[in-house]
């Protein structure tokens, strides 16, 4: 077992059996899906410029999920679905789907365009932090980091 397999918890029996490719190959796939995630947010965000804010709403949104949606390759869907609603991940996942589902609805529906920009921040700090609890020890590092500079505990 490797290094980058303890780190995201693969076990063997422990993935999903949902398809028949390599190690390598969902690597590749998670890597595509991350690059593309990336990509959708980046053309999302530079729709803001041009007003086109429904756009932002939904490319930036897409991109969060086709992010998310590509670590189904490592782990397995149902492993991940079952990794994000663990308790030290509840509340970063709680967030990120409502800020989701916030960013589209302001973007979309009520047509709000500062609503759906700070739903977009909430959106990626809650990413963020989500993507942080599967890294050892980074949440703690960025609390005390926060700490440092502000002199504020972090509540979280």
């Amino acid at each position: 077992m490797g290094m980058l397999d303890i780190l995201i918890g693969q076990q063997g029996d422990d993935v999903d059996n949902y398809c028949n490719l390599s190690w390598e190959n969902r690597l590749y796939a998670f890597g595509a899906c991350f690059v593309i995630g990336i990509f959708l947010s980046i053309f999302g965000s530079i729709e803001i410029f041009f007003q086109k804010y429904t756009a932002f709403a939904l490319l930036y949104s897409l991109g969060t999920i086709v992010a998310l949606a590509g670590t189904c390759f490592l782990r397995g869907p149902m492993s991940q679905i079952k990794k994000m609603f663990d308790k030290d991940r509840l509340v970063a996942t709680i967030v990120l789907i409502a800020a989701i589902i916030l960013t589209i609805v302001c973007g979309t529906v009520i047509k709000v365009p500062i609503l759906a920009i700070i739903c977009c921040i909430v959106q990626f700090l809650a990413f963020t932090w989500y993507t942080l609890s599967y890294i050892p020890y980074a949440r703690n590092a960025v609390k005390s980091c926060f700490a440092t500079c502000t002199g504020v505990e972090c509540p979280c």
